[in-house]
């Protein structure tokens, strides 16, 4: 999700939830892996957004700053919170043409859901959200240098789960 301008007419945050939204749903799901729980990110991002947009306008990057907020509540849920993903998915009782989709969205998650927050953060912004890693390192409170190791050390993992599934 790049940032885009904001008219220069003053149409306000209404043009930019409009302008973000979608690219927020889809950093959320890959954050959360859940599509509700995607979409209640994205909502409570946009909630914090809006009470600050006076300053986050004024600031010239609200996309940024919706990024890092929606982040920084996904790494804060996952302290307080940590949820078991579903290992198997339930046999199908019939021949269901969507399954082989269903089955590769779901061992995608399982493996994903296997990362710790943050390598599994810093993937979704390097790859879902296409940023550098002085703007990951931002977002995430550290270093370009431990974002490109927590990037390193991710994709490493999800090779080697790759690997020994297939």
């Amino acid at each position: 999700m790049k940032a885009t301008a904001l008219p220069p007419d003053g149409s306000g945050f209404d043009a930019f939830v409009r302008q973000s939204a979608a690219g927020l749903l889809r950093l959320g799901n890959i954050l959360t892996l859940d599509r509700a729980a995607a979409e209640d990110l994205a909502q409570e991002t946009l909630i914090r957004v809006g009470l600050a947009w006076s300053r986050v306008r004024a600031d010239g990057n609200p996309v940024g700053y919706a990024q890092r907020t929606m982040t920084n509540l996904f790494l804060n849920e996952r302290r307080r919170r940590r949820p078991t993903p579903t290992d198997t998915i339930p046999e199908a009782g019939y021949e269901d043409t969507a399954l082989a989709a269903v089955e590769s969205t779901a061992g995608v998650r399982r493996i994903l859901a296997s990362l710790p927050p943050k390598q599994r953060a810093a993937i979704a912004l390097r790859y879902v959200a296409d940023l550098p890693d002085d703007e990951i390192g931002r977002l995430l409170n550290c270093t370009p240098a431990t974002v490109r190791s927590q990037l390193s050390r991710g994709l490493s993992r999800l090779r080697t789960t790759l690997s020994a599934e297939g």
